[in-house]
């Protein structure tokens, strides 16, 4: 026969107990928050829906889980969504209508933590096309010829001498032993200057 459970075993099943009441009380909660955010979250994208004066909106920073709350109502709702920030702490979510949707030019001003003033997007844009017609100008122009500021020879003629290079070009001895004759050849040098 088994002894009767003992005062320990029944404490500590006692406390586990309530630990895991806690914590379904806990994730209970958790739950409900949720609930209640993403009801709040649907109240505000219906609201910036109806206002036809706003094309987009940003919402304060927020955790991972809320930010994949809001993307997913606004992807039901119809509209266009894109967190930016650094850290978790500091990302925020922008939502777009979809008839107002943000160009690359924008979206990379606000993943750089900068705010969007077309003006000098603008002006950015103008600036990239005369760089790039001045390139292609350039390009049909041909190769830009780039002349020696001095001349190799006058700078090494202390060196390799003036007439030591025309003598030795217009003699050339032919090696025997690659079947050449003693013939003596005039080389293509020796026509004109080195």
């Amino acid at each position: 026969m088994e002894k009767p459970p003992s005062l320990g075993d029944q404490e500590t099943r006692r406390k586990a107990r309530e630990q895991a009441a806690r914590l379904k009380k806990l994730q209970e909660q958790e739950k409900q928050q949720k609930v209640e955010f993403r009801k709040r979250m649907e109240k505000e994208v219906s609201d910036f829906i109806q206002d036809s004066g706003q094309i987009k909106k940003k919402f304060q920073p927020m955790n991972k889980i809320e930010r994949s709350i809001l993307h997913d109502v606004v992807e039901v709702a119809g509209l266009t969504s894109f967190s930016f920030g650094e850290d978790d702490e500091c990302r925020y979510v922008m939502i777009f209508k979809k008839e107002f949707a943000p160009s690359d030019e924008e979206l990379d001003s606000y993943r750089r933590g900068e705010e969007w003033d077309p003006q000098k997007a603008e002006e950015k844009r103008k600036l990239k096309e005369l760089a790039q017609r001045q390139e292609e100008e350039a390009a049909q122009q041909g190769p830009v010829v780039i002349s020696p500021a001095s001349d190799y020879k006058d700078k090494y003629s202390h060196l390799i001498g003036k007439g030591a290079a025309k003598d030795a070009a217009h003699m050339l001895q032919a090696n025997k032993t690659y079947g050449c004759g003693e013939a003596t050849v005039l080389g293509r040098a020796g026509r004109g200057t080195l």
